[in-house]
């Protein structure tokens, strides 16, 4: 089922999750036993996330040096199959500019309609390790709005093979991400806003924000978006605070503010066990509170390390 299915039949708000597919020679049971104890919460879908490749250099026989590519989390088609068949669950693969061409990623998405998955969350994805800004793969997309106009046009029965007889349409539901704090690369929260606006117009079906601490950014986030005519359903996206280094970790990472309060409240642990009880009762004020308002679907939840936290959270609601 589409995520904005989900949403158009819900009763009351809805609950989703995040999570990392097992690196490269781990089994799949890490990652089950970090969704068992979630499941009992009947989650709506599970974001799948996907990280770009990396590339290092080895050393040959000749004393030449050769570029490698190393993907350290592949297999997230794969990994969405496993959950959907095991758990009865949608799921939700992220699809990425970084390290794919554009025929890599048509692949994908034949592939992934093959699996009956019908969602895509569409991101532009981080630079690699060793550049400073991004850069797309040669035949790539370089913005997640090219990309997304590559779904929009599977959904509309257009290949890259223009020539094809007969090809079916895919029906993905098409996920993009937002920012309550701002693209970093934006000059301005109005600049981002329009490029927001126009990705929706080019055909995505609902937006997901970056994490925030704040509720009163996304509120005013949502406000702002509706006052320039973006309809689509917007999630909140939440994550925990576990400890003293993500005060410093989150804020260079993914260029969000930290409320005063809860940095004070965080500075007074004395170990890292009391921070993890800091930050589950900031996610549970915060999710209580998004979860009374008028406006907010689905609390996403970024489980990535500490899926025990957002479950002692979730069944407080």
């Amino acid at each position: 089922m589409k995520v904005t299915d989900h949403i158009a039949q819900a009763k009351d708000t809805l609950i989703s999750f995040e999570v990392l597919p097992p690196l490269k020679g781990k089994g799949i049971g890490a990652l089950y036993k970090h969704l068992d104890p979630l499941m009992e919460f009947k989650p709506a879908f599970i974001n799948v996330t996907y990280h770009r490749s990396e590339h290092i250099f080895k050393k040959k026989a000749d004393g030449n040096f050769e570029k490698v590519v190393i993907r350290k989390r592949p297999g997230t088609e794969s990994i969405c199959a496993a959950i959907m068949y095991k758990y009865n669950v949608d799921t939700v693969p992220h699809l990425i500019c970084g390290g794919f061409s554009v025929n890599e990623t048509e692949d994908a998405l034949i592939n992934l309609r093959y699996l009956g998955i019908d969602n895509v969350l569409v991101l532009r994805g981080d630079a690699a390790k060793n550049e400073s800004t991004f850069e797309p793969e040669p035949g790539g997309h370089r913005y997640a709005s090219d990309l997304l106009k590559q779904v929009v046009n599977l959904n509309s029965g257009v290949y890259l093979e223009e020539d094809l007889k007969s090809s079916q349409k895919t029906d993905f539901c098409i996920g993009v991400a937002g920012y309550p704090e701002k693209h970093f690369e934006a000059p301005n929260m109005e600049t981002d806003l329009q490029y927001l606006k126009s990705k929706v117009d080019a055909g995505a079906d609902y937006i997901v924000t970056q994490m925030f601490f704040d509720n009163e950014k996304y509120y005013q986030f949502v406000k702002d978006c509706r006052a320039i005519g973006i309809t689509v359903p917007i999630i909140p996206g939440l994550k925990p605070i576990y400890n003293k280094k993500q005060l410093t970790i989150l804020p260079k990472t993914f260029h969000i503010d930290l409320p005063s309060d809860l940095s004070k409240e965080i500075l007074k642990c004395k170990s890292d066990e009391d921070v993890e009880l800091v930050g589950q009762e900031w996610l549970l004020m915060q999710s209580k509170d998004l979860k009374k308002h008028g406006d907010v679907p689905v609390l996403h939840f970024y489980t990535l390390g500490k899926p025990h936290v957002v479950a002692n959270v979730v069944k407080e609601l």
